[in-house]
């Protein structure tokens, strides 16, 4: 992996350029920075990291977050890494660099001043902005391949991609580190202390990538902070690899911290899975792509029943609890959707400029409409008189918004009797009888852009194991594959932003009014 070092060092303050320029092949040069000067930031930096999580019931305890700062208003936010509570660790050689298949490459490690900056986008006079330490190999390793124990787990629902990075943590440890002791924690957090561990070899996952689901088992909620590094401790486990969305990341930040308050040496390191894309930080998640792509089909079904009929129309509901994303991409990718609502961009149904107008017009001028619709949009008008209730994770759960809105729109039409409409909600494919297309998605393989986006995660969170980093997540960030802290990713949620170009885009594709009367003018926060 050749070296695209920004050039930090010049742009450090002078005390904190000295402890950064080390000399090759030290052992701070390569892992934690325990020479290193550096300012912290107050230990609560206001994400809420730690407050209570009653739904989880998990209550985190922060350290203190790494945070160093350079001239031209430079700021790292780095990881933590085993040597800052563990002292004296011996290094090793990093066995890449005896690897034939790396022998082509003229610079595999990654230099330990390079940083990937999370805004690109600059002026003359921008300051130089928050950074991520780069994720890749090092030159020194914290651990012998013969002394790991590593474990991987899968949280949460199902997502294209899962045996993917599974495949690529199991190869990746045995065939660039030789490590041959991976096991499988069946059925989420609560396998750790409830059920048998699995065996993972490359031959065993070497044809898992073709299959949906997870090999591995997942679940929601059974977490015991106690229980899960009891067993990570009587198990002899070293290297926890956390697969899941961002409940699954806050649950994996507390096993870091009571891994550190035990002084155990065990690397954890998170690989943020959520369908929705609604990860910040990281450009995007893994399964997007095929989801948006298994959701075009589901959408070019809805426009063959649309035009077959008069007066029809295609109702599609897609994954996007409280994100968008995959609607709206999937909308842009199809050019055949009429009308895309999203949970960030409210509607109304009835009076000028609601849905049911729209929906009039539309049929009136083309004989036909495409609806796509997220499963998060429009539950403020479900709600309204109903209590909300929580999954085992923690999350709300959403009334079926498809049914709903089908049923609101035949009723509307039956009772003007103007028009006779006849609207498909599209449910049934293949072997998912009786199942809605977001469960369709979730359950299929992930395609290949996917596949080599899940090699590259599963890869860049084993080097950063490998070198003693812990208690991060990985993914890339403008393009650049970074390890970032967990309270980065836990601090909100990624959401379309309806003020932004890519939503105009699809507005301009569509031609879809806002559905917002004159005196709804407040829009839902977009900060978040």
């Amino acid at each position: 992996m050749g070296s695209m070092s920004t050039g930090v060092g010049a742009a450090i303050a002078p005390a904190a350029t000295a402890a950064l320029m080390l000399r090759p092949g030290s052992a701070e040069a390569d892992g934690g920075d325990h020479s290193l000067k550096k300012k912290l930031s107050c230990p609560n930096s206001g994400n809420g990291f730690s407050k209570l999580l009653p739904s989880m019931g998990l209550e985190i305890n922060n350290s203190k977050p790494k945070i160093l700062t350079g001239e031209f208003g430079y700021t790292l936010e780095d990881v933590p890494h085993l040597s800052d509570y563990i002292p004296h660790l011996p290094t090793y050689p990093n066995p890449l660099q005896d690897n034939p298949a790396y022998a082509a490459v003229r610079q595999f490690f990654v230099d330990y001043d390079d940083t990937v900056a999370e805004k690109i986008v600059v002026h003359k006079d921008t300051v130089r902005g928050v950074h991520f330490r780069r994720a890749g190999p090092r030159q020194r390793v914290y651990f012998e391949c013969d002394d790991v124990q590593a474990c991987i787990v899968t949280c949460g629902g199902l997502c294209p991609g899962l045996n993917t990075v599974i495949r690529e943590i199991v190869c990746g440890l045995n065939h660039m580190y030789g490590v041959k002791s991976v096991l499988g924690i069946d059925g989420g957090y609560r396998g750790f202390y409830s059920k048998n561990t699995i065996s993972l070899t490359p031959k065993s996952v070497n044809d898992i990538h073709k299959r949906g689901g997870t090999v591995l088992g997942t679940s929601r909620g059974g977490y015991d902070t106690k229980k899960i590094v009891d067993s990570i401790q009587d198990r002899g486990i070293n290297q926890v690899y956390i697969i899941g969305g961002d409940g699954t990341q806050k649950g994996a930040a507390v096993i870091f911290e009571e891994i550190r308050k035990r002084g155990l040496k065990v690397a954890v390191a998170g690989i943020p899975k959520t369908i929705d894309n609604d990860i910040p930080v990281i450009d995007r998640s893994f399964g997007f792509d095929s989801a948006v792509e298994e959701a075009e089909r589901a959408i070019t079904a809805a426009h063959v029943e649309a035009t077959s009929f008069e007066n029809g129309i295609g109702l599609v509901k897609l994954m996007g609890r409280y994100s968008g994303f995959i609607a709206m991409y999937a909308t842009l990718a199809s050019r055949d959707v009429d009308c895309c609502l999203i949970p960030e961009s409210p509607f109304i149904l009835e009076g000028p400029g609601g849905l049911f107008e729209y929906i009039e017009r539309r049929l009136k001028e083309d004989g036909h409409m495409v609806i796509v619709i997220a499963e998060g949009a429009g539950q403020e008008l479900l709600s309204r008189s109903s209590t909300a209730q929580q999954d085992a994770s923690g999350n709300k759960l959403l009334h079926d918004v498809g049914l709903w809105i089908s049923q609101r729109i035949k009723d509307h039409f039956s009772k003007q009797r103007k028009m006779n409409i006849n609207l498909k909600y599209i449910v049934v494919i293949n072997d998912f009888v009786g199942a809605d297309p977001t469960y369709m998605i979730r359950a299929i393989p992930s395609n290949a852009s996917d596949n080599v986006y899940c090699t590259l995660l599963a890869q860049s969170a084993v080097h950063g194991a490998m070198a003693g980093y812990t208690g991060f997540t990985v993914g890339p960030v403008n393009g650049r594959h970074a390890y970032i802290p967990f309270d980065r990713i836990n601090e909100k949620q990624n959401k379309v932003v309806i003020t932004d170009r890519m939503w105009a885009r699809l507005l301009s594709s569509t031609n879809q009014p806002s559905f917002l009367s004159s005196n709804q003018t407040a829009l839902p926060d977009q900060s978040t």
